[in-house]
């Protein structure tokens, strides 16, 4: 049973709902939540793609609760508690295994680990009144929970340097002419959009959209020739790209082509 999350299965989509009020803050508590909703999308083979948002219209996520924080007297052990359980931040930041594509509404601000969550995803919607902002410099700590990592991979460096250093606001909208936010959306439209995506994706050979994100992993900071190597049949190391190359799947997508009907994916 879950307290701060809800989830529902609508076909091949699991949508996870935050709903922790007022700030859908994140506590170990929600983080073990999330975590055992996004292993129910890696290890469920009938769900091929996940939408996240949060429930409300001011606040998608104001990250780690540092009221929650502030009870500790032990730096180490109130950080250990959040950040280093399993799946990282937010229970699915360091999941490194889950290689379907994950969807994030954004309902309103992404403060801090909300934006980094935000930047552990694949799609990015937003509305037009959505904010991001890592106050974390403001806060005595660093945003080590994805935005070191993340952030200067999907912004310019100093662009990313000064979002983290000044923790500004970022609108959707500029967010959007950086690249990062897919696109801004009005309310109304931002589920409707968002299941429209995942259906969308979850349309294709599974197979192949998991071994798709597996590669883009696995290869994004290689250079050319190594990133070409890395993708050899047989020799990759990559077990979803390795498994799609021999499936059945394989395939059925240019039989289907030749026939003229709608293929019938299987999944192997």
């Amino acid at each position: 049973m879950s307290r701060f999350i809800k989830t529902t299965r609508n076909g091949h989509v699991l949508e996870i709902v935050l709903d922790r009020p007022k700030a859908n803050a994140i506590t170990p508590e929600v983080g073990a939540e999330l975590h055992r909703a996004f292993c129910e999308l890696r290890d469920d083979s009938e769900l091929r793609a996940a939408i996240l948002t949060g429930a409300g219209e001011r606040i998608f996520c104001a990250g780690w609760d540092l009221k929650e924080v502030a009870l500790h007297d032990d730096p180490g052990e109130a950080n250990d508690a959040t950040m280093n359980a399993p799946g990282g931040f937010a229970g699915f930041t360091e999941m490194w295994d889950i290689h379907k594509p994950i969807i994030v509404a954004i309902n309103g601000s992404a403060v801090g680990g909300g934006f980094e969550m935000a930047l552990a995803a694949d799609i990015v919607l937003a509305v037009p009144e959505a904010e991001f902002a890592l106050p974390e410099m403001q806060r005595g700590f660093v945003p080590d929970a994805g935005a070191i990592q993340r952030l200067p991979r999907k912004f310019p460096y100093n662009i990313a340097v000064e979002l983290m250093l000044t923790g500004r606001k970022m609108s959707a909208r500029e967010a959007a002419q950086w690249g990062f936010v897919n696109a801004v959306v009005a309310r109304d439209e931002l589920m409707p959009r968002a299941r429209a995506f995942a259906n969308a994706l979850a349309g294709g050979a599974p197979l192949a959209v998991r071994a798709l994100l597996e590669a883009v992993s696995a290869t994004i900071d290689l250079p050319l020739p190594e990133a070409f190597a890395k993708l050899k049949h047989g020799r990759s190391s990559l077990q979803h790209y390795e498994r799609m190359m021999r499936s059945e799947d394989f395939l059925e997508g240019p039989r289907a082509f030749a026939e003229k009907r709608e293929p019938i994916w299987k999944g192997r």
